[in-house]
């Protein structure tokens, strides 16, 4: 396989102290031994992967998921859990412009249902996630970002028929956010979970319905044979009917040859406090449990969990070797003292990384890949992963069966995603772009 980053960024390394692998564990599963057979094979056991797997094998259609590790290691198991809108990075204006009126709302209601879908999920198998948060609110960092929030009230109005309710600075301190922000934006729409038992659950809902589930299975090369594919695993092969490729920011050059240059996996890091005492959380004055993040664009997010564990990230991490992942952590921790002072001398023991995935065109992928009929693929959810990607493998299964779609299916994702400038060495356009983006966050 042909990857982007050293062997490093694959490994356990980054993950190596997920609070998440402290709250649940992800059931052993056999590797594949041997060649076997199904309608379709999917690759990468995440949440795209497993969404489709489920509603495949719910379907009633033969389905074998492997993945090179196991169920949830990469982003699907540790990311920040935070279901809410995202996924594109486009504006309302740049939406109009490649897609009209009608493919941006058809966008905008994605994302809802996105979210219902995940819901409905948890609701109709009974998955507990520890889930919290009355939607997702947003922090200005600088006074005039609080001006352009005002403005945004508009906007969830027209795109989601959302009030969204505006917090001025002064009045932070009595909704227990008191962090230095001038003002937040509070959006009734998602919520905050443990993506890890999210993944677990979808994941036992899958093999109960049918599905079949390898880990310690990496796909060493997908060729067509006949009407279908042969994919060949250090152990065994597997012959399928269709194929859908579900590995996001830990995907291959090479798996397909079309995903070379196609995509752009990029650093996200979190660290995670012991639990507060309340004396902490009053010395602070933060007693919120919303899913929060700022208006920065190497922005921060944070949620103060049931336990009163604080979870905090950032973004913007360029290398994956042990000496970057040291820097990034030193700069998530300094960033966590610079916000929540009070809380300077409160251990985090818990802190890891992971990729996320950005597009060229800044917006999802979801279809068939170019001129390989049977072999579907889904990925660049820009760090939102834990309701589109859920969704986006529902779409996929209805996609690799030929069915018209039961969701939404906007123009938006799918067109094919277009390469980025310097190809294999593509990751040398990012340290200008974060330039750019740290000076406009000043």
């Amino acid at each position: 396989m042909k990857r982007i980053y050293g062997d490093f960024a694959y490994s356990d390394g980054p993950r190596n102290g997920c609070w998440w692998d402290q709250t649940c564990d992800i059931p052993d599963r056999p590797a594949l031994q041997g060649d076997t057979s199904c309608d379709v094979a999917i690759i990468g056991a995440g949440f795209t992967g497993i969404s489709a797997a489920l509603q495949l094998a719910e379907d009633g259609v033969d389905t074998v998921v492997v993945d090179a590790r196991y169920v949830g290691w990469g982003a699907s198991g540790r990311n920040g859990g935070f279901c809410c809108l995202g996924g594109g990075m486009l504006d309302d204006a740049a939406l109009e412009t490649r897609f009209g009126e009608d493919g941006r709302r058809a966008w905008r209601q994605t994302e809802l249902a996105s979210i219902r879908f995940v819901e409905d999920l948890l609701e109709k198998y009974g998955v507990e996630v520890d889930r919290h948060s009355d939607g997702e609110t947003q922090f200005a960092h600088r006074p005039k970002d609080f001006d352009e929030m005002e403005e945004r009230v508009a906007y969830y109005a027209d795109n989601y028929g959302a009030e969204a309710r505006l917090t001025p600075a002064k009045d932070l301190e009595g909704e227990g956010m008191s962090a230095g922000f001038h003002g937040a934006l509070t959006v009734p729409i998602g919520f905050g979970l443990n993506p890890r038992k999210y993944i677990k659950g979808l994941a036992a809902a899958a093999e109960t319905a049918g599905a079949r589930i390898h880990h310690e299975t990496p796909v060493t090369s997908v060729t067509r044979h006949g009407s279908g594919f042969t994919l060949e695993t250090p152990s065994g092969r597997i012959e399928a009917q269709r194929v859908i490729i579900g590995t996001n920011g830990y995907s291959s050059e090479d798996l397909p040859a079309w995903l070379a240059a196609r995509y752009m996996p990029t650093q996200s890091s979190v660290i995670v406090t012991r639990p507060l005492s309340q004396q902490e959380l009053g010395a602070q004055g933060w007693t919120s449990g919303q899913a929060s993040y700022d208006t920065r664009h190497l922005l921060h997010y944070f949620r103060l969990m049931p336990d009163n564990r604080m979870l905090f990230g950032v973004r913007g991490g360029l290398m994956a070797n042990q000496g970057s992942e040291r820097r990034a952590m030193q700069r998530a921790r300094a960033d966590f003292d610079r916000m929540f002072p009070a809380w300077s001398e409160v251990e985090t023991p818990y802190n890891w990384s992971g990729m996320v995935c950005i597009a060229r065109d800044r917006m999802p992928f979801v279809g068939q890949v170019p001129d390989q009929p049977g072999m579907f693929a889904s990925l660049c959810y820009h760090g939102n992963g834990v309701a589109m990607a859920s969704y986006s493998g529902a779409l996929l299964a209805d996609l690799v069966q030929d069915r018209e779609p039961r969701r939404i299916y906007p123009q938006a994702v799918q067109r094919p995603l277009q390469k980025f400038e310097l190809g294999a060495y593509r990751r040398a356009i990012m340290p200008f772009a974060y330039l750019g983006f740290s000076l406009s966050d000043r």
